[in-house]
């Protein structure tokens, strides 16, 4: 009876039963892709952004990668925490801003082309510096000769009630000895039109405070070796940071001496990576000479010191130190001292000017 009473049934329930595992198979994938749409995270529509919103938020990024520069001396790892998410679920137009600012960090652009990428910041700046530097042609300095170095300077001259008045600018002459052994007579100067003799009591051999073309050459051209070398060579005053210490000891090196271009080149490397450095849109020298400006703050001192280089030919032009807050008798933007470098060059003998 069994048998031959489901006989004809057993058809009509295979035909239900498949009917219903395909059902349950789509009810199950739309339930699977509902699922994982929901685990993962929404893919932005692409849109046009209008263009002054774009570069308002263009510009405040580059502001805080400036910013983040400052603090760390690795922008590329600096810009990768800056992702909200992974770089394929970008929209276009955020895709299109990382490209630009991809160009900009990384220094491209002609030398000098201030114009093509305004917010540079101070590592790219030095780099591009230091690769002038580099390629620059400086014949070696024998101890026999001398480095003459010709200047427009003022300082400013402090009062008995602990005022300071910035003096006018005058000229200044100066002829360095080269020999690196311990000498008494390490110069000659000319200032206000009056001869002087630069002199050490006891003797100064060649080094940080007395560089020579050869003591130079003899430093690390590693930037890494090079600054733990200025660090442990530079002996700040009680009320100045040691890092300010080390980047006013390269600026006097780089305005004041001739070294080896790779030697040169590797003072830019090495200040890139002191704390604090920061990149000046527009320096002015004593002359009056506008540049682009690499400083630094001492927050002890209250102090700045900047360099002003010229926008083509990224020459150093000169430098300025000035107070960035109320010290004492001085006020906040006082200069205390600006220099503007007119003449370089090495001679034979005391009070001899180089030709041209």
């Amino acid at each position: 009876m069994n048998a031959v009473g489901s006989g004809p049934a057993r058809p009509e329930r295979e035909r239900e039963d498949a009917a219903y595992e395909d059902t349950t198979c789509e009810a199950y994938e739309d339930t699977a892709r509902e699922e994982l749409a929901r685990l993962l995270p929404p893919v932005p529509a692409e849109r046009d952004v209008p263009s002054a919103p774009y570069l308002h938020h263009k510009d405040r990024l580059m502001q805080h990668i400036d910013d983040d520069q400052n603090r760390t001396p690795a922008p590329a790892r600096t810009v990768l925490r800056r992702l909200p998410r992974p770089a394929l679920l970008m929209p276009a137009a955020a895709l299109a801003l990382a490209g630009a600012l991809a160009v900009t960090f990384t220094g491209g652009g002609t030398s000098g082309d201030t114009t093509a990428q305004p917010r540079e910041t101070a590592t790219v700046l030095l780099d591009r510096l230091a690769g002038t530097a580099a390629k620059s042609d400086v014949k070696p300095v024998r101890q026999d000769q001398f480095v003459y170095v010709k200047s427009l300077t003022a300082g400013a001259e402090m009062k008995e009630d602990g005022s300071s008045t910035l003096e006018p600018r005058h000229e200044r002459e100066v002829w360095m000895s080269q020999q690196v052994k311990r000498i008494t007579k390490t110069g000659e100067i000319k200032e206000n039109g009056e001869w002087g003799r630069m002199a050490e009591l006891g003797g100064s051999p060649a080094g940080a405070y007395r560089p020579t073309y050869q003591w130079l050459a003899s430093l690390p051209t590693d930037p890494d070796a090079l600054l733990e070398e200025l660090y442990r060579m530079a002996e700040p005053d009680e009320d100045v940071e040691k890092a300010q210490a080390v980047f006013n000891r390269i600026g006097s090196f780089l305005g004041e001496t001739v070294m080896p271009p790779e030697n040169a080149a590797a003072l830019y490397k090495a200040a890139a990576k002191i704390p604090g450095v920061t990149r000046e849109e527009d320096a002015v020298d004593a002359a009056g000479r506008h540049g682009v400006g690499i400083a630094r703050v001492d927050k002890r001192s209250g102090e700045a010191t900047e360099w002003v280089f010229d926008r083509d030919s990224l020459t150093l032009l000169g430098e300025r130190s000035y107070l960035t807050r109320d010290v004492g008798a001085g006020k906040k933007g006082d200069v205390m001292e600006k220099t503007a470098y007119l003449k370089r060059g090495i001679v034979d003998h005391y009070r001899e000017r180089p030709a041209g």
